[in-house]
């Protein structure tokens, strides 16, 4: 979705005003720092330069990042189990899932937001609620498909279509989510599930197999390849595909008759942190309409609140995704944590031997 990172800036002074009238308290001026686990880079610039200011104006509470991958604020937050620094932390969904399994979250108070946000977003009973979302889906090369006279795909099965032999690019199952669930998709079809990946492990390579140019370790490769014509399709999210859009890259994204994987990175307010009240204040602004709207026009973070209003420039871009939403699949975090090193293991012996 190109178009959402070159949102207007129309109606930022109105969220801000919103946003201080809706958290102001009898407590604002009382200075607090809450400190807040997330990805560095984009990410933390729009936060700190676009999000949180309205928050801390409103509140008096200070708001500073502890930057850093999801697996590294998921290893700060096992070090300091114990004693935790950070108050809040931003993880992706997978990793979510170990933290909240590892008893490193806390529930999340009951807010107004809360109630806005997608069903699918809220997990394990509240523990931590997306922020932002995403889904993998299929993406496919455009210039070669007009080319060639194809039709846009349509199905996580035409990864095995004999005509796209040696044209299919997927990422590894064992490194990256967007290959794993391509794969859990692939077998579900199959007729298995988290708990049975035998269909999938048993047949992938009989099918699919033949198809694949490479099995990548990420989707760095996924722009040289398209621009070369190696890459007919390949597993991608929409935001994905709308930042090699705006690179010029000719790639679509399609929504599979069978459903996409939810891909998202949520929130949970850490276990024993030092100000519970603050770190609840924060995580329920975060994921306010106004808050949302302000990620939503600095960072291309797709809303996960339903009640954010897109800026005329994006509300088709944004239409789409809750229409894709509406079919989008989740997986089971908790099994996949548990097997995968196993899956890991029969990935590498079994499919990209």
């Amino acid at each position: 979705m190109p178009s959402l990172r070159t949102l207007s800036l129309t109606g930022l002074a109105t969220v801000a005003i919103t946003a201080a009238a809706a958290l102001s308290t009898p407590a604002a001026a009382q200075t607090k720092t809450v400190y807040i686990g997330m990805n560095g880079g984009t990410m933390e610039k729009t936060y700190t330069e676009h999000v949180f200011p309205a928050f801390e104006k409103a509140t008096g509470i200070k708001v500073v990042v502890v930057p850093g991958t999801s697996s590294d604020i998921l290893a700060k937050l096992q070090a300091q189990k114990d004693n935790p620094q950070m108050h809040v932390v931003f993880l992706d969904d997978g990793l979510m899932y170990r933290a909240i399994g590892m008893g490193l979250c806390q529930k999340m108070e009951p807010s107004p937001a809360l109630d806005q946000v997608y069903p699918s977003s809220r997990m394990k009973g509240d523990m931590a609620v997306g922020v932002n979302m995403g889904m993998t889906g299929l993406a496919y090369n455009k210039a070669m498909f007009e080319e060639k006279g194809w039709a846009p795909p349509t199905s996580w099965m035409d990864l095995a279509d004999a005509k796209y032999k040696g044209k299919i690019v997927v990422q590894s199952a064992a490194s990256s989510s967007f290959g794993l669930h391509a794969f859990l998709m692939y077998n579900r079809i199959k007729g298995g599930s988290e708990t049975n990946v035998d269909p999938g492990f048993t047949t992938w390579r009989k099918t699919i197999g033949p198809n694949v140019l490479e099995y990548i370790p990420s989707s760095a490769k996924i722009a040289e390849m398209v621009q070369t014509g190696e890459a007919a399709i390949f597993p991608l999210t929409p935001t994905g595909v709308g930042t090699l859009k705006a690179k010029g890259i000719p790639v679509e994204y399609v929504q599979p008759k069978e459903g996409s994987v939810i891909l998202m990175v949520g929130e949970c307010v850490v276990a024993k942190n030092p100000d519970n009240e603050a770190a609840q204040k924060l995580a329920a602004y975060l994921l306010s309409p106004e808050a949302q709207l302000a990620a939503l026009q600095y960072g291309a973070q797709i809303p996960s609140n339903t009640t954010v209003k897109a800026p005329a420039d994006v509300a088709d871009e944004m239409a789409k995704f809750q229409g894709y939403m509406k079919t989008a699949v989740t997986v089971d975090w908790d099994v996949i944590n548990e097997k995968r090193p196993d899956w890991n293991q029969r990935w590498n012996k079994e499919i990209e031997r």
